[in-house]
């Protein structure tokens, strides 16, 4: 008789769980982007050059540290905050200035931000600077044609040339 019991108290449990899971894996239904719709992403991560350069030790310098810490360079590990501006159609859409991660800020910088644009064609132009100097020194401008539910994304890969635009 007790195990009559359980197995209706287990079905009067599970049952109304099994339905509630049934309805949401078939209703609301979800569009992730309208027919009309694309998305672009722009994701960064990447460590900006060092805030301050290297410099030499002189031989005093050298006499007076550890064996173990006698490195020829004195290299502060700060490294400079990215620059980013991001014009979709002449509109800019994003400027951020993303700080390197980390206690020394000598970490990876990251960013990430995601908008949708109509489908059609639009000029875009990405510009980082990763440099202590003023001014971008990493440019794309593309124009490119989305079509209804296309995912454009914007990374930034210096073995590959810098900022590139990958679908």
């Amino acid at each position: 008789m007790k195990r009559a019991a359980r197995l209706l108290l287990q079905a009067a449990f599970y049952l109304p769980l099994m339905a509630l899971i049934g309805y949401f894996s078939r209703a609301p239904a979800f569009t992730h982007l309208r027919a009309d719709e694309a998305l672009l992403r722009l994701s960064i991560a990447h460590a900006a050059e060092r805030r301050f350069p290297c410099r030499e030790r002189d031989a005093a310098e050298l006499a007076k540290l550890p064996p173990n810490m006698r490195a020829a360079q004195d290299c502060p590990r700060e490294r400079v905050p990215l620059a980013l501006e991001l014009e979709v159609d002449g509109v800019v859409r994003v400027r951020a200035e993303v700080r390197p991660a980390g206690v020394q800020k000598d970490g990876l910088a990251t960013y990430y931000h995601r908008m949708v644009l109509p489908a059609g064609e639009h000029r875009i132009v990405a510009r980082l600077r990763d440099r202590p100097q003023e001014g971008f020194n990493h440019v794309r401008d593309e124009t490119v044609r989305l079509a209804g539910g296309d995912a454009l994304l914007i990374d930034f890969n210096a073995s590959r040339g810098g900022l590139e635009f990958r679908r």
